[in-house]
């Protein structure tokens, strides 16, 4: 399998993927430098690239890459939880526009069962879907028609989005194949993508030597990985970006098997069928979530490759400016592999600090992240904890306490790094305790923004008596049995409330 990688994982999985027998190609200049090994420009079966927040990665290529690496990568640690991407790019299907912004369209998307109508074969992916809507954004500059609430429009998925983040999936209403070797785009002649005017020439003339002619109305354009191909990649590339594209436009329905162009997307008419599924679906796709046990397990494995301070992806994942504070520390001084994560240090220097405001992100195991509100920091202490307090608005029960939700409330949150649980007091406008709700989850992060974890259902309450009720047993079951949580992590759940429930 060649695999592409990328971002800031990309050591630690470089080196998992080679331990496995599998090939890295198109690496990037400090993975060469790394390692001992070579690395084709081949294309690749599958691509690994960090998600925008850096909290994990996405997977996209063909099916038995994708579970392979996949399957990987959900045991770097236990608490690794891994979604199958209902919209990976390259994707063709129909979709209703529901809202119109400023800048383009939103649109529920017919994902379907998740069938494959443009391969012959697919394999097997039992990874959980993210429940709900799926919806997609529709950028105005990537349509050649004005669209309204209720118009119907076929488009193909550019980029895709992980089931935490806040953004939506990509469309473009042309379409597209191949990777980063050569795509094939509508259009005609040869383009390089490429800034050096010789080299692009030497490319554009080298699609004339091949001898692979693409379809009608696609043109070939190569990008900045060709430079470094020999010629049986890219023929082997341009290859497989053809019968991509032939494929395609057969599942589209674009001309017949003598006249197919690149078109078939767009402004559906109104006597068009909309599809209840995709169309195509040409490559399968993988978000993986990585918690804090697994970043340090990450750690472990770029240590054997080259000088890694301990919690290097953890910081990593906090922010960019703390992404590069890691490069640098690490390029001027060798770290101690036995020293322990710098908590204090790490929070001085990137945040949050007393005062800060911090979101509570609540992830759940099906892949959505719900935000608890904003608080403002009252405490921070050297052994990783902090204080959060937040104004609660009035209306209703606390969930699980049965007490009443009043003006003047205040909830208390104590989050401590690394910890698998965290407590939240409720107090009334005169300080009368409402009850105490403690989540079980997984390891705590506290973010420069925002504290970070996966919710794992079962959770502890002590009531204003002092009573203490576990509850959310049966919730964690169902959602073992859905293939969202694996027995291992459930198992930790129920051994840390029953743990709290003796302590509490």
């Amino acid at each position: 399998m060649n695999a592409r990688v990328r971002g800031i994982y990309a050591t630690a999985l470089t080196r998992l993927l080679l331990e496995a027998d599998h090939t890295v190609v198109d690496a990037s200049p400090p993975i060469r430098r790394r390692f001992d090994a070579t690395f084709p420009a081949a294309p690749p079966d599958a691509a690994i690239e960090t998600t925008d927040d850096r909290q994990g990665v996405g997977v996209a290529g063909d099916p038995d890459a994708v579970a392979a690496i996949r399957d990987r990568l959900v045991d770097v640690g236990i608490d690794a939880l891994a979604w199958t991407d209902p919209t990976p790019v390259g994707t063709v299907l129909d979709g209703e526009v529901v809202e119109t912004l400023g800048g383009g369209a939103v649109l529920e998307l017919a994902v379907g069962s998740g069938g494959d109508s443009s391969r012959d074969e697919t394999a097997a992916d039992d990874a959980p879907v993210p429940d709900g809507p799926v919806e997609g954004y529709l950028p105005y500059g990537n349509v050649d028609a004005r669209v309204e609430t209720g118009d119907r429009v076929r488009t193909q998925v550019r980029s895709s989005a992980a089931p935490w983040e806040s953004r939506r999936p990509e469309l473009d209403a042309a379409l597209r194949v191949g990777t980063g070797l050569v795509t094939l785009e509508p259009g005609s002649g040869t383009r390089v993508d490429v800034r050096d005017d010789e080299a692009a020439r030497e490319l554009a003339g080298m699609t004339e030597l091949l001898g692979i002619e693409p379809p009608d109305g696609w043109r070939a354009v190569w990008g900045p990985a060709a430079l470094d191909a020999d010629v049986d990649d890219l023929e082997a590339g341009l290859e497989r970006a053809v019968s991509e594209a032939e494929r395609l436009a057969e599942a589209v329905g674009v001309g017949d098997a003598d006249d197919r162009d690149a078109g078939g997307v767009g402004l559906l008419a109104d006597s068009a069928e909309t599809r209840a599924e995709p169309l195509a679906r040409p490559n399968a796709g993988a978000w993986v979530w990585f918690g804090r046990e697994s970043r340090f397990a990450l750690d472990a494995v770029r240590r054997k490759v080259t000088a890694t301070m301990p919690g290097h992806h953890r910081i990593k994942a906090g922010s960019g400016s703390a992404s590069a504070g890691v490069d640098f520390a690490e390029a001027i001084c060798d770290p101690d592999p036995d020293a322990d994560f710098p908590v204090s240090a790490v929070r001085d220097a990137f945040g949050p600090t007393e005062g800060d405001r911090l979101r509570i992100e609540h992830g759940k195991p099906d892949g959505r992240l719900i935000t608890l509100g904003e608080g403002t920091v009252t405490a921070v202490d050297d052994d990783g904890s902090i204080t959060v307090e937040r104004e609660m608005t009035p209306g209703g029960d606390y969930d699980g306490l049965g007490t009443r939700r009043e003006a003047g409330d205040v909830a208390t949150t104590s989050l401590k790094e690394g910890r698998w649980w965290y407590p939240t007091t409720y107090r009334g406008s005169d300080g009368t305790v409402k009850g105490t709700y403690v989540n079980v989850c997984t390891p705590v992060e506290v973010f420069p923004d925002a504290a970070r974890y996966v919710d794992l259902h079962v959770d502890v309450i002590k009531h204003p008596d002092g009573t203490v009720e576990r509850v959310d047993d049966e919730v964690l079951g169902e959602s073992v049995a859905a293939g969202h949580v694996d027995e291992a992590l459930a198992e930790k759940a129920r051994s840390v409330a029953s743990a709290l429930e003796n302590a509490l």
